[in-house]
């Protein structure tokens, strides 16, 4: 069931288990469930802390969960966590022994303040790049809050369910009936989901203790805000990032080929070398939070999500930018139901069916190329007079039989039925004429937005909500300054933004030391 090499990887990771765990698999006569029992003997056999059991009351599915002390911990998969999902399962084994890496104590405390008890499912595909980091935080707040459980549910093995709810794209987390997160997600956006779906409970812990106070603070863990954080740290600085998670962007890119030093590299790959490069310094690393507010003052006050404060006599924004949305009347309330960002995930859900991609630039053309071989048929629309892609990418894109093109088109509207997206509206800009397209499916695909929201009036913006920076990254508020992807700074690329980190951080600290 599983290849030597990955049975080999199991036995380093799985060496020390300081605790016993057991797969429990329930009985069942599915076609899967000789598959399951296969994959979890395989995983079993690369530890002795590791057993298999065949026990409870039968199912007319496969469903396998993990016991600790003859106790149930909460995270069940329904399917076979195989694919992209075996991460998934291996994590969730390391975080039930007390093993891996685990949120910090103000993290974990959010998680049980939750209020219980609750059941939450996450339904994936199992060729979903972005469901695992869903499936696992949806997992860890399980294991760590014990009226919570959660159960990975293969969508392949579950139709009638995935029909009932109207799911049309994964990772889909559903409490009870209620969708309460789509699509590519973070812990701590996870987290925020289920704090405004549950709410919160008094904590029986204690508050976390006050943060110290820092030289600088870096928000954002980006290839810019790590630069800059190392950089700060090697001058001496006492120094703290926060972060939803380190690498950023870097975590949704696939293949990066103009890294200079690099041939060829992943996201995911470097995001980790990030994290371990970072972690190689007495940098505090705040991660799974966000930045509500900056305080005006001689020294900054940070009041974070979570209700922590920290004081720097410098920041330093990094937070990069986000996938752009529409902004017209149907696209946040079908989002999952017909409305996706993600091609590679969400595509098969629209086998055989019509499809629209808004958006004619690189990403836009890249995702209609890659449906035009699932769907029925493909319309790219975009807003200018022309295709804004590489050439190599347009003429690709219009020897494709099943692809039309749309120009000068405004999207006005993503209709539909109540359950699921049903058509495209939207307007000819030259003569002014509105046009229904009807489809099942919408891929928005029209660039980024930076991540500076939440610094309301602190700092300088420009209309697009870029930071306005000078040519050392100082923004209009003293003791502010930006890099990266959320500035003005032309020319949005990794290696752009890991040296604007370092060369803002240096200019924080020329201005803290010599009040240049």
């Amino acid at each position: 069931m599983l290849e030597p090499a990955i049975l080999d990887q199991l036995r380093v990771v799985f060496a020390d288990l300081p605790t016993s765990l057991a797969l429990s698999v329930r009985p069942s006569e599915h076609p899967a469930q000789g598959d399951l029992l296969a994959l979890a003997e395989a995983v079993a056999s690369a530890s002795p802390r590791l057993a298999v059991r065949v026990e409870g009351a039968p199912t007319s599915g496969v469903e396998l969960s993990i016991v600790r002390d003859g106790a149930p911990t909460g995270v069940v998969f329904r399917g076979v966590p195989g694919g992209h999902e075996l991460t998934s399962l291996v994590v969730a084994i390391l975080h039930a022994a007390g093993k891996g890496r685990q949120p910090d104590d103000g993290v974990k405390a959010r998680i049980r303040a939750l209020a219980g008890p609750a059941e939450v499912r996450t339904y994936v595909s199992l060729a979903c790049t972005s469901c695992p980091d869903v499936v696992q935080a949806a997992n860890l707040v399980a294991l760590l809050h014990p009226s919570i459980g959660h159960t990975m549910i293969d969508g392949a093995l579950a139709q009638d369910e995935i029909a009932r709810l109207g799911i049309q794209g994964v990772p889909a987390v559903f409490v009870g009936d209620e969708l309460v997160h789509s699509g590519k997600g973070t812990l701590l956006e996870i987290l925020a989901a289920l704090e405004q779906k549950l709410g919160t409970a008094p904590s029986s812990e204690p508050p976390a203790a006050a943060v110290a106070d820092y030289d600088v603070v870096v928000i954002g863990g980006g290839p810019a805000g790590i630069a800059a954080a190392i950089y700060s740290a090697r001058k001496g600085q006492r120094t703290a990032i926060v972060a939803d998670r380190v690498g950023g962007q870097l975590q949704e890119t696939v293949g990066i080929e103009n890294m200079i030093g690099q041939t060829y590299t992943e996201g995911k790959r470097l995001a980790a070398e990030l994290d371990a490069h970072v972690r190689a310094y007495r940098i505090d690393l705040l991660e799974h939070r966000r930045v509500a507010r900056i305080e005006r003052g001689a020294r900054k006050e940070l009041v974070l999500d979570g209700g922590e404060r920290l004081r720097a006599d410098s920041v330093i924004v990094a937070t990069g930018a986000k996938w752009r949305e529409l902004e017209v009347p149907g696209e946040r309330e079908y989002v999952g139901r017909g409305v996706a960002f993600c091609p590679h995930c969400d595509g098969p859900f629209y086998a055989g069916r019509p499809v629209a991609v808004i958006g004619g630039g690189n990403s836009g053309v890249e995702a209609a190329l890659d449906l035009a071989g699932i769907v029925s048929h493909v319309t790219v629309v975009e807003y200018g007079d022309a295709l804004r892609a590489d050439a190599v990418l347009v003429d690709k894109l219009r020897q494709r039989p099943n692809v039309a093109i749309v120009t000068g088109a405004r999207t006005t509207a993503i209709v539909g039925d109540g359950a699921k997206v049903t058509a495209l509206e939207y307007e000819e800009r030259a003569t002014g004429e509105r046009v229904r397209l009807p489809l099942d499916g919408v891929f928005v695909q029209i660039g980024l937005v930076p991540n500076s929201g939440f610094l309301g009036d602190l700092v300088e913006r420009t209309a697009r909500g870029e930071i306005v920076v000078d040519d050392r990254g100082r923004t209009s508020e003293p003791g502010v300054f930006a890099a990266g992807d959320v500035t003005t700074t032309p020319f949005k690329q990794i290696v752009i933004a890991v040296g604007e980190g370092a060369k803002v951080a240096l200019a924080a600290f020329e201005a803290r030391t010599l009040g240049a």
